[in-house]
């Protein structure tokens, strides 16, 4: 069955590709990612598209990118979407599968939108227990840092980690062990189906808060930005 797999550059999308090429139903033939085109990251992990290309590369997959202003009208974002799925439509590609764990609504939202399209929505790692999912992206060969906190879970000094058992000896209590409810956001830089590892380096740590209307529910992010080590 041909598949897209929606690619956030992260541990749950990575282990997610892993269990379906693992299973020998779904035949992932592209990567889908939507990127910050005001400065070219990643949405939310705050990747640098470079990065990004980085990693396709190494899965000899084909990369499909969806490129949005920052914070998109829900209207925009739906039709660059519903475009991006009508191209891959084209190729005969009519599953798309995603890395989500546990967020019911975010799973409804996603099925529905796909069927308009035309889609069926996959979800290999639904419902799994998060710390044994770790527990898979360790044994699985499967590399991952830190790339971003929320800081109403965590400090910057998590920023840099690498997901392991031991990493979750060190999370507050509270804090998913995947981070499924954005505690913290990661980036793959080696996997047994990458040719070879992304090398990197760390760079600058800043900080970002995303406003809301009621400031109250104002989120502040620390983020690691990462650079090609080449």
């Amino acid at each position: 069955m041909k598949t897209v797999l929606n690619w956030s550059s992260g541990k749950d999308a990575a282990l997610a590709y892993h269990l379906l090429r693992q299973g020998g139903v779904y035949d992932v033939r592209a990567l889908l990612t939507t990127i910050n085109a005001e400065n070219e990251r990643i949405v939310m992990h705050g990747v640098r598209e470079e990065l990004l290309d980085m990693q396709a590369k190494r899965m000899n997959l084909p990369l499909k990118k969806i490129h949005l202003p920052p914070s998109p009208r829900h209207d925009l974002y739906n039709h660059a979407m519903q475009q991006a799925l009508d191209e891959l439509k084209q190729e005969g590609i009519t599953y798309s599968a995603f890395g989500d764990i546990h967020l019911e609504d975010l799973k409804q939202y996603r099925e529905d939108q796909l069927k308009q399209a035309g889609f069926e929505a996959v979800f290999p790692l639904w419902k799994l227990d998060t710390r044994e999912l770790v527990q898979a992206v360790e044994e699985g060969g499967i590399e991952a840092v830190i790339v971003c906190v929320n800081e109403k879970f965590l400090g910057k000094e998590y920023l840099g980690r690498k997901i392991s058992m031991e990493l979750l000896a060190d999370l507050p209590d509270g804090v998913d062990p995947c981070g499924e409810y954005g505690e913290f956001h990661t980036f793959v830089y080696n996997a047994p189906y990458f040719s070879s590892p992304v090398a990197w380096k760390s760079g600058d740590v800043v900080h970002k808060v995303y406003p809301s209307a009621n400031a109250e529910w104002d989120t502040g992010f620390w983020f690691m930005d990462v650079l090609p080590a080449d």
